[in-house]
């Protein structure tokens, strides 16, 4: 049966050329015909990880009434608090039985994109949990250091200069998303049923998972495959916004959470690149007639989110 490739992505960081694009290969031909793969040798100590969950279960055992005052229903900017069955992943197929709290990159309130209301440019909740803050954006900037090197793979195997998405990810749109399955999740009657079957929209996703058993990955063949927890590793996969970027070069992959048999616990990090950056297929494959319009990516995020919520994130 088929499995998702891993990929050491400390190669990236290597100061021989060769070694730069293998490793980019080794992203390519992953980006080409699954869009999943691990990133391993990433450099986002265990111990970083491990307190990144550990925060996630205090803020998930919070008092509801908390939490909806941290709702994402007062956010125009994709941040917040998720009450259980409020997503629809898949709308065809019902609510998702899931929780999730959502933080961006912390813009204090009089900065200037804040006042100017810029799209996904709003300030964060915060959880009344002595430290969350600061544990939680260290292990965001985490992330973020690791979204922006495995860009640079991807670069590199497009045969674009190595800085190309460099400006693009100065001050990108990025999520860190908690999520908490609950057990009785279990009980529901669809394969689907902790998260719907969807493609994610931006350009790279990297997430960490906990033992429990649920994600699972749609070959090109049909079939579901599981993505097993591999301990260290990022599950990471291409977003629709990239896949338009590189007029279908990489491809963007269906994935779903089965209703897990235990209480489960993730953590996704969805790294878009800057709101105002055009994507234009013509820049990257400049050799092929463009399947899509350029658009912004505050633009096609937010039409995104929308079929999602049933409130609205505004792109401008």
């Amino acid at each position: 049966m088929q499995s998702l490739p891993l990929i050491s992505v400390a190669g990236l960081n290597s100061e021989d050329p060769a070694v730069r694009a293998e490793t980019a290969r080794q992203l390519g031909v992953a980006c080409r015909e699954i869009g999943f793969f691990y990133a391993v040798d990433h450099g986002i100590p265990a111990e970083v990880m491990a307190g990144a969950f550990a925060n996630a279960k205090r803020v998930f055992e919070l008092p509801l009434e908390t939490k909806q005052d941290m709702s994402i229903k007062k956010s125009p900017h994709n941040r917040g608090y998720v009450a259980m069955a409020d997503e629809k992943l898949n709308p065809e197929a019902g609510a998702d039985m899931k929780e999730a709290f959502n933080i961006g990159t912390d813009f204090p309130a009089d900065h200037p994109d804040v006042l100017a209301g810029k799209p996904f440019r709003g300030v964060n909740f915060w959880p009344p949990i002595d430290g969350w803050r600061e544990a939680m954006l260290g292990y965001f900037d985490g992330c973020l250091n690791l979204g922006r090197l495995i860009h640079k793979g991807f670069a590199i195997d497009l045969g674009l200069p190595e800085d190309f998405f460099v400006s693009h990810l100065d001050s990108p749109i990025a999520t860190l998303r908690m999520l908490r399955y609950p057990a009785s999740a279990g009980q529901i009657d669809r394969e689907d049923g902790g998260a719907g079957a969807h493609t994610d929209y931006g350009n790279v996703t990297l997430l960490a998972t906990d033992k429990v058993a649920g994600l699972q990955v749609l070959t090109r063949q049909g079939q579901w495959i599981d993505a097993p927890h591999v301990e260290g590793a990022f599950v990471c996969n291409i977003g629709d916004c990239l896949m338009r970027w590189s007029n279908d070069t990489y491809v963007s992959t269906p994935h779903r959470v089965r209703p897990p048999e235990q209480e489960r616990y993730s953590i996704a990090f969805f790294l878009e690149v800057n709101p105002d950056s055009i994507v234009d297929p013509r820049d990257v494959v400049p050799s092929e007639a463009p399947k899509y319009e350029p658009i912004t990516c505050a633009e096609y995020l937010a039409a995104r989110l929308n079929a999602t919520y049933e409130h609205r994130v505004e792109p401008s």
